[in-house]
């Protein structure tokens, strides 16, 4: 008996609803699923994140406060009329009665004046916290003039250093964010200069174009070495101090900060910024010159 084959039918099977994957409960991977999922975690690492880099900050702080009470308390004892103008000055008459504060001890405590003085100072610029300004005017008018103009530029140099580190170790996200547009401007400008970074922070220290604690802050996004910063904001910012610390031996005529600000000071500031760059434009007549 001839063996019959039975034929093979070929069914044409129907393609899946395009929700299959979403509805079906062996399949959740789509694909928006999975891209939601990811921003979700983004997100959440962002939060803690930002929220470390808040907590970080605040232990430093406090660290920075808690050496400020143990400088404070190695000062001598003062004395009860002396007790309300004992605080950070925030105008020019606090900057006189501190001044008075601080120069009836100095006789007698000069190194523990000194100190207090210097650390104020470095915390001050350490946190980007408003009041350096008097602080360089009241070095002029308790210190000589070598002794404060080194130590108000070493006070701003490291200030700004640790505020540097500081951006760097935690700051860096929220610099990014606030600032986009001032980060990307300054990478261009900085992306120019690259070979002569020392002249180019110098010139920035002098001159008002950009404020000091952004420049201290962006400093490590740009890839600023911190032994050039460091130098540049040394030397940078004592032309400037030079003019505050010679307002703080006429304490007592000074009414504002303006009263500083006149055609000698402002002419003084625009030919030491042509001096900083100096050296950029020997360099380049060099180089010209060897080709």
């Amino acid at each position: 008996m001839a063996s019959q084959h039975c034929p093979i039918v070929a069914t044409k099977r129907s393609p899946l609803p395009q929700n299959y994957l979403v509805s079906s409960g062996r399949h959740k991977t789509a694909p928006e699923s999975t891209g939601e999922s990811q921003l979700q975690a983004g997100d959440e690492r962002s939060e803690h994140s930002r929220w470390r880099s808040i907590g970080l900050f605040l232990v430093l702080f406090a660290g920075g406060l808690l050496i400020m009470v143990a400088v404070f308390a190695q000062f001598p004892d003062i004395e009860q009329e002396h007790w309300e103008h004992f605080k950070l000055p925030r105008s020019m008459d606090d900057a006189k009665n501190l001044g008075r504060v601080l120069s009836h001890y100095r006789q007698s405590h000069y190194f523990s004046v000194l100190l207090l003085v210097v650390t104020t100072y470095i915390f001050l610029q350490s946190f980007a916290i408003p009041g350096s300004i008097f602080l360089s005017i009241l070095s002029g008018f308790l210190f000589s003039f070598p002794v404060a103009l080194f130590f108000v530029c070493f006070c701003s140099a490291a200030g700004a250093s640790i505020c540097y580190c500081l951006s760097a170790l935690i700051g860096v996200g929220l610099v990014k964010k606030h600032f986009p547009d001032r980060v990307a401007s300054w990478r261009q400008q900085v992306a120019k200069h690259r070979a002569n970074m020392l002249s180019y922070i110098i010139f920035l220290r002098i001159t008002p174009f950009l404020p000091n604690w952004f420049i201290n802050i962006a400093s490590p996004l740009l890839d600023i070495p911190l032994g050039i910063f460091f130098l540049g904001t040394f030397v940078g910012v004592a032309p400037p101090s030079v003019l505050f610390i010679q307002a703080g031996t006429t304490l007592y005529k000074l009414t504002t900060t303006g009263d500083i600000t006149s055609w000698k000071s402002v002419l003084f500031l625009a030919v030491s910024a042509v001096v900083s760059l100096l050296p950029i434009v020997f360099k380049k007549f060099m180089r010209k010159k060897l080709e």
